[in-house]
């Protein structure tokens, strides 16, 4: 007897095709910076930022400084070259790039830098720190350095006296940059260091500082004579 014929093989279940879900880039957003030196009408800025550094550090108790004794002594009449005295460095932000500059030194050029960031900033204070040159321009931080010397070196340095980003846009990069500004200026000056100090409680900064290089000398002291000790030790008999 022969075999019966077999059937046709079933058919193949239909092939599933492969779903990638493409990957989402977030979206940035792009905030631009500018390193400038300060002016003496950048002085109700500087007041304000100097004010809450001084509540950051609870050392408002502190706080005598004016806006017309910051003019008086950050911006004398006739003023000294920069770099040369106290020096500041502003700090300011916007969304829109920044037109070209004018360079009002021969020996610093405005510093631009481009920020990505993963969400805006939201800053409740962008109308009280409006840059005075218009626009959406906000003043964001500020460095405040001065000359120094190191006789083991036998060359100048600068000493960085007060270092200060507004809280909406701290860890973010802003600081590291108002930093290399000063380093940068200072090596291409032929000095020998940059020193600052920074409060033993400020663990944050501490680690950012020494993420960027940077010594922490413990074995070091800051002695200070100010207020009525000082004007006691003006009337000694020498």
């Amino acid at each position: 007897m022969a075999a019966a014929a077999e059937g046709p093989p079933p058919p193949s279940p239909a092939a599933i095709p492969e779903t990638t879900v493409p990957e989402i880039t977030p979206p940035r957003h792009p905030l631009f910076a500018r390193i400038r030196l300060a002016t003496i009408f950048d002085v109700p800025h500087l007041h304000k930022l100097i004010h809450q550094m001084a509540t950051f550090e609870r050392l408002t108790h502190l706080f005598t400084a004016t806006e017309a004794s910051l003019a008086a002594t950050l911006f004398p009449n006739p003023p000294p070259r920069p770099f040369t005295s106290f020096t500041v460095f502003i700090l300011e932000v916007s969304p829109s790039p920044f037109p070209p500059t004018p360079q009002t030194d021969p020996n610093f050029s405005p510093i631009l830098k481009t920020f990505h960031l993963d969400l805006p900033v939201e800053d409740t204070e962008k109308e009280v720190f409006r840059s005075g040159i218009g626009g959406d321009v906000v003043v964001t931080g500020f460095v405040l350095f001065f000359p120094n010397y190191s006789s083991f070196l036998a060359k100048p340095g600068f000493y960085i006296e007060d270092l200060f980003v507004r809280e909406p846009y701290r860890k973010k990069g802003f600081g590291r940059m108002l930093f290399t500004a000063v380093a940068a200026q200072a090596a291409k000056m032929g000095y020998g260091r940059v020193e600052w100090v920074v409060l033993d409680w400020n663990v944050n900064a501490i680690q950012f500082y020494e993420q960027m290089g940077a010594e922490i000398l413990p074995d070091w002291r800051v002695c200070r004579l100010t207020g009525e000790a000082l004007q006691s030790f003006a009337h000694l008999n020498i």
